[in-house]
């Protein structure tokens, strides 16, 4: 059994900012990756950002510059720092890991989701 647990989402205004967090809890052999999606309403479940192992990071070109994304493999814990937030980053965001359990296989999770709402 595996479980994301997220925290940090809420109410910004416009220019402000946030910090997600998401801890992997369960039966954990090995995590790849870990980072984060959004959806907003009526719109497509998009990739935001993520970190692997190696540490090697990727940022989407539309938050590129003002989020940022740590990793703490020790404590299984992913972060996404957000700073000078738009409207337009209004949604749901769902964390994701990739985790190995009892047969050393790679599958994909997902956190519930936490609502980011920005506002002028």
């Amino acid at each position: 059994q595996v479980h994301l647990g997220e925290s940090g989402g809420g109410l910004a205004h416009v220019g402000g900012s946030l910090k997600l967090s998401c801890v992997v809890s369960g039966t954990i052999s090995s995590i790849a990756i870990m980072g984060w999606y959004r959806q907003a309403p009526g719109k497509q479940r998009e990739f935001v950002a993520h970190t692997t192992r190696g540490n090697n990071i990727r940022i989407a070109e539309s938050v590129r510059g003002r989020f940022t994304i740590s990793r703490d493999a020790a404590k299984n814990m992913v972060e996404l720092q957000m700073n000078t937030l738009e409207p337009e980053d209004t949604a749901l965001y769902y964390c994701y890991a990739t985790v190995a359990t009892t047969n050393y296989d790679y599958v994909p999770y997902w956190g519930q989701g936490t609502q980011v709402t920005v506002s002028s």
